[in-house]
């Protein structure tokens, strides 16, 4: 329960505490949120209460008073799950929050806040909706940062365009220069996220590894890792799957640097490229482009919260039952359509072709690649925010060919 900062606070305040989830990804695209509930309420005590390592995603947030760790209480049993929660939410309580604000959609944060006392409790519908003041149900296919910022919504706030942001710390910046500084000078920094927790969004290995032996030899780039400890093994199948020349331009930081460093150092890249992971999310946040690889994932809700971002999916979308009868319950327009694709269906030369649109300096792809591949700008919008999506001719690389909202 350590925090950051003083527990001395001005009881005229209004004291806010916000439960964010876990993962670095929701935790990166809450801070819309976070910069709209500051702006409504400029004095308060803003607080976040998180689980793990996603709690570095915000170390450097200017919209936030404290950092609160929570320990979920995991598969010990009702009893135990029970107790940790009651002990949370006593210390919690001392803290006399007179607001939250819950973007962890689970009972156990509707019995944290509930049970310490906390009068005003907004969130998202949900497990434990009945433990909220104020449930608020996000429509199908809303994005997940549009959901955060529809709570404020809910409450009679007014929030911006809902652009994103993120920072570093000066020490931050100086820790990464001095890796950065180890890297060939003159040559494009690609960002490679290749890992998730999840395995079903992951990309065949020998793919990536021809994707990252064209980004060298084609293009000049130097591929930069940077994940958690379990991400390392495959950081080093993928630099051993590649010929010595182009291991060479290959490199991981991730025993180096801590997720906070992590941002840092992803704020220094030219491009971002990997699966639909909290990594691609934190380097959007920064301003990096992006190209995103989506599978199982609804991109109508996950993809990149920024205007510089490509999403690379499947044409061949497994469709839910209620999607392919005659008559829709709750017709929707989205810029992809629900269901599930396989990561397996989307191909090198797909990637080849998003990732080169995110690159400085672009230069003409090698003659295989460009006969394969026919390519051509589109303009989507969606809300407040403009994607460059690019579509491949689907004749000639079915898999990437992306939708467009009318």
């Amino acid at each position: 329960m350590a925090t950051r900062g003083s527990e001395e606070r001005d009881r005229g305040r209004e004291r806010i505490l916000v439960v964010c989830t876990r993962y670095i990804g929701d935790t990166v695209l809450a801070i819309p949120f976070l910069r709209n509930l500051r702006r409504a309420f400029p004095d308060a005590v803003i607080d976040i209460c998180a689980e793990g390592p996603a709690r570095g995603v915000l170390a450097d947030c200017p919209y936030v008073d404290d950092l609160v760790s929570w320990t979920r209480p995991g598969r010990r049993g009702p009893v135990a799950a029970l107790t940790a929660i009651r002990t949370q939410a006593a210390w919690l309580a001392g803290r006399r929050y007179t607001r939250a604000y819950l973007l962890k959609r689970s009972l156990s944060a509707g019995l944290l806040v509930t049970l310490a006392g906390i009068p005003v409790r907004v969130g998202l519908a949900g497990d434990g909706r009945w433990l909220l003041t104020r449930a608020v149900t996000a429509p199908r296919g809303r994005h997940q940062a549009a959901r955060y910022l529809d709570l404020l919504r809910a409450e009679g706030i007014d929030v911006d365009d809902g652009h994103s942001e993120n920072w570093v710390a000066p020490a931050t910046a100086a820790r990464v220069s001095q890796l950065v500084a180890r890297l060939p000078a003159g040559r494009p920094r690609v960002f490679l996220a290749a890992q998730s927790t999840a395995p079903e969004k992951h990309w065949p290995a020998d793919r990536w590894a021809a994707v990252i032996e064209w980004l060298v030899l084609a293009r000049g780039c130097e591929i930069i890792f940077c994940g958690g400890p379990n991400d390392m093994a495959e950081h080093n199948r993928l630099r051993s799957a590649v010929g010595r020349d182009v291991a060479d331009h290959v490199h991981d930081f991730t025993a180096e640097l801590s997720l906070r460093e992590t941002g840092g150092l992803v704020a220094r890249m030219d491009a971002c490229l990997g699966v639909d992971t909290g990594l691609v999310h934190l380097a959007a946040s920064h301003g990096v482009p992006v190209a995103v690889l989506v599978g199982p994932t609804d991109p109508n809700q996950w993809s990149p919260w920024t205007a510089r971002a490509v999403v690379v999916r499947s044409a061949h979308v497994r469709r839910p039952l209620a999607d392919r009868l005659p008559v829709r319950i709750a017709p929707a327009t989205t810029a992809w359509p629900f269901g599930e694709a396989a990561m397996d269906d989307i191909a090198v030369e797909d990637v080849v072709v998003a990732i080169s649109a995110m690159l400085p300096d672009p230069v003409p792809a090698p003659a295989a690649v460009a006969a394969r591949t026919a390519m051509r700008s589109l303009d989507l919008r969606q809300g407040s925010f403009r994607y460059e999506v690019l579509a491949i001719d689907a004749a000639a690389s079915p898999s990437a060919a992306l939708p467009v909202a009318g």
